[in-house]
Order: structure tokens, then C-alpha cells, then sequence
């Protein structure tokens, strides 16, 4: 009977590897909420690193986090460097493009708890007089 069961789940176990060296090794994920100001308001938030950190979720999740900025001081090459606790990990975060108003992309490339490497893409749509900001990964 033990060797029937253990037979089942070694079966059972290397389907699902099987099945997921067949799968995709990207995702998408993204939010849109609506803020009501121009894009062109809302905007330096995101294209500057230091300014997009006083709102950054994740510089809250550790009120001790380590960090220093590098490049210029906003737009493309723009670079933050961080390091904090499980919650947040280390790593640095890069602006890659930015279309002002309405487009900025930038790199984050994690080191701990697990290697990564993403692209984020924030993209600014004026919608009369709100602008629908969405934030993608």
C-alpha cells in the first residue's frame, strides 16, 4: 500500500513540474485608480525618485529602510538603491524612458529575498477632470 501511494504522489508531483515548465515565465500585473488633477500635477510625483518616495507604499513597510539616490536628479537614469527588512528587501529601482506628461518607465531589479528583474510602467490618461493613473508590472 506505502509503495502505491508513494508512486501516486511522485506521479501527482512531476505532472506539475511538467505542466509548469510549459507556462509562461512573465506576468502583468496592474492597478488604475483616478486622481482628480492633470497629469502634468501628478506627474512630477512619479518622473522624480525622492518625491515618489513620500508616497511609496513600501517606504513605509520599514521606517529604517537604507537608501541613496544616484543620477540625475529626476527623469531617465534617475536611479534609487535601497536595502530593508523581509518586508521590503534590497535592491534599486531605475527611471528608463519618461514622456512627460504622460508615460514613465523604470527598472527594478531585486537582489533579496529573491533575484528579479521587472519593468514598471506608470501611464497618465486625462479623463476630463480627473486623470486615470495606472501602475503596471
Amino acid at each position: 500500500m506505502f509503495k502505491i501511494i508513494a508512486t501516486v504522489v511522485v506521479v501527482i508531483i512531476a505532472a506539475v513540474l511538467l505542466f509548469a515548465t510549459t507556462e509562461p515565465d512573465t506576468f502583468r500585473f496592474q492597478r488604475t485608480a483616478s486622481i482628480k488633477a492633470p497629469p502634468e500635477k501628478i506627474f512630477p510625483f512619479i518622473n522624480d525618485l525622492q518625491r515618489f518616495n513620500t508616497w511609496n507604499p513600501y517606504e513605509k513597510k520599514d521606517p529604517n529602510m537604507k537608501g541613496a539616490y544616484s543620477g540625475p536628479g529626476a527623469g531617465k537614469g534617475a536611479a534609487y538603491a535601497f536595502a530593508g527588512n523581509k518586508d521590503v528587501g534590497k535592491g534599486s529601482i531605475e527611471i528608463t524612458e519618461s514622456s512627460p506628461p504622460n508615460q514613465v518607465s523604470m527598472r527594478l531589479t531585486m537582489l533579496e529575498p529573491f533575484e528579479a528583474r521587472n519593468n514598471v510602467e506608470f501611464t497618465l490618461q486625462p479623463r476630463g477632470e480627473t486623470t486615470e493613473v495606472t501602475w503596471a508590472i
